[in-house]
């Protein structure tokens, strides 16, 4: 399992990860006011890529698919 959970992208990725969970947390907030259930998994959604950002890892990659990032 450690082996899955090792680093597989670089600056640039781990740049565009944090932004894309960034911009997905801050819409998340502002959505929860309207719609709870779209709020909640965007939120969820932009800390997972905040996760990935911070550990370096893609849970893409780490299941074998090529990503261009």
């Amino acid at each position: 399992m450690k082996k899955f959970f090792t680093q597989n992208i670089d600056l640039r990725g781990r740049m565009v990860r944090g932004t894309v969970g960034s911009l997905l947390t801050i819409g998340g907030m502002a959505t929860c006011s309207h719609n709870l259930w779209l709020g909640i998994i965007l939120i969820l959604s932009g800390g997972f890529c905040l996760f990935e950002a911070v550990r370096g890892w893609c849970v893409m990659r780490a299941c074998g698919i090529k990503t261009r990032l």
